[in-house]
């Protein structure tokens, strides 16, 4: 059983990762279909306790970009003995604004908003809890490449 915590600005390729590698074996939790819950990190947290309960494996898509944010992800993981796996989306802020700008409607974020998050983003370590790390890129061609955590190679902005 995992826990996945997708780290990274809007726009860097979370969801679409989400559902090109772990629709089909991950339920799915983002704040992002919470938009009408009053308290969505409360909720979130629930929804994530109930499938980790039921023994099922989750994915956080969410920015969660401070090491707060995470905390109580990973310290709810921990509660169900989940595999804490952190992906960090490598986050260059030009490319992040205009793959935004091809959204429409309620996708489409404030660019104010992405703003407000990498001024905030604090790329993951294992001193925080987490089980394995991963980096993940878009290449060219669209496709991701996905390499194991080495802190040094952090090239976001």
């Amino acid at each position: 059983m995992q826990l996945l915590i997708f780290i990274g600005l809007q726009a860097s390729g979370k969801s679409t990762f989400f559902r090109t590698n772990f629709a089909e074996t991950h339920k799915l939790v983002s704040k992002d279909l919470l938009r009408n819950n009053k308290k969505p990190s409360r909720r979130q947290a629930q929804l994530i306790e109930e499938a980790l309960q039921a023994g099922a494996s989750v994915v956080v898509d969410n920015t969660n970009p401070t090491i707060e944010d995470r905390a109580s992800l990973i310290q709810l993981g921990c509660s169900y003995n989940a595999e804490i796996i952190g992906y960090y989306f490598e986050s260059i802020l030009t490319q992040c604004l205009e793959r935004n700008q091809q959204r429409t409607g309620r996708a489409r974020v404030p660019d104010v908003g992405i703003y407000a998050t990498i001024k905030k983003l604090k790329p993951p370590s294992y001193a925080e809890g987490f089980h394995k790390l991963f980096y993940v890129q878009i290449a060219d061609n669209s496709a991701f490449e996905v390499r194991e955590w080495n802190k040094n190679e952090v090239a976001d902005g």
